[in-house]
């Protein structure tokens, strides 16, 4: 009998790459361009997933929307230019054991991987190529073409463009951001803990189960599948 065609869908910031170095940074020299006070790096951490626009609009909820848009502007320039000047704040590097799983999940038969991102896409092309990742994720979602997360737009593209079932379909992230949206496009949900939002908010968000390794993923495919698959 053949197999249906499997799912699994990765946020990037804080689910694969650690990249709270370069937002703070970016954040920071958004904020002071504007001669506003730097929002505390728990605020900005609490952000992480949502668009750019959004992420602005809550971090400065009592600026109008020129305000914001400066905000934005300012941050996706410091973040550039951090990037052409090597500077090492500009870094993202990937967790433990990412890239292995990532490698190991990418040549099964009938599982295909995807991302959905806060990211725009010059910065998801620009992960991908920093790591060598090429076409090793089908679906690519990116904040661009998107309504901020939580809304399921990302997800339900995902499931168009690889014609799987939501059943057969999961999400892995860290913030309750991502399991929200996951839920509501009928995804089966995966919290990470070492990413920034807390265990307990990706349980009460919904998340089925919640990873503390990498490594510890495939297993987990497999007991929400009713594998094994991976």
């Amino acid at each position: 009998m053949t197999q249906p065609l499997r799912l699994v869908v990765f946020d990037v910031d804080g689910t694969l790459v650690d990249s709270q170095t370069h937002i703070m940074e970016a954040t920071r020299v958004a904020f002071i361009a504007t001669g506003i006070d730097v929002p505390r790096q728990s605020d900005v951490l609490a952000c992480v997933g949502l668009s750019l626009p959004k992420m602005m609009e809550r971090l400065a909820p009592q600026l109008n929307a020129q305000t914001h848009l400066a905000l934005e502007n300012g941050y996706k320039q410091a973040f550039v230019a951090m990037r052409e000047a090597g500077d090492a704040k500009a870094q993202s590097p990937l967790f433990d054991n990412a890239r292995e799983i990532i490698n190991q999940l990418s040549v099964i038969p009938d599982v295909l991987l995807g991302v959905a991102t806060g990211k725009s896409r010059r910065g998801l092309d620009h992960m991908l190529a920093e790591n060598g990742f090429g076409d090793v994720f089908i679906t690519q979602q990116v904040s661009d073409h998107h309504p901020s997360k939580p809304h399921p737009s990302m997800l339900l593209s995902a499931l168009s463009e690889t014609g799987v079932d939501p059943e057969n379909a999961i999400m892995v992230g860290d913030t309750s951001f991502d399991i929200e949206m996951g839920i509501k496009a009928g995804f089966q949900t995966v919290g990470v803990s070492w990413g920034y939002h807390t265990r307990d908010q990706l349980k009460h968000a919904g998340a089925n189960q919640i990873l503390d390794h990498f490594d510890e993923l495939p297993t987990m495919l497999n007991t929400l599948w009713g594998g094994p698959y991976v």
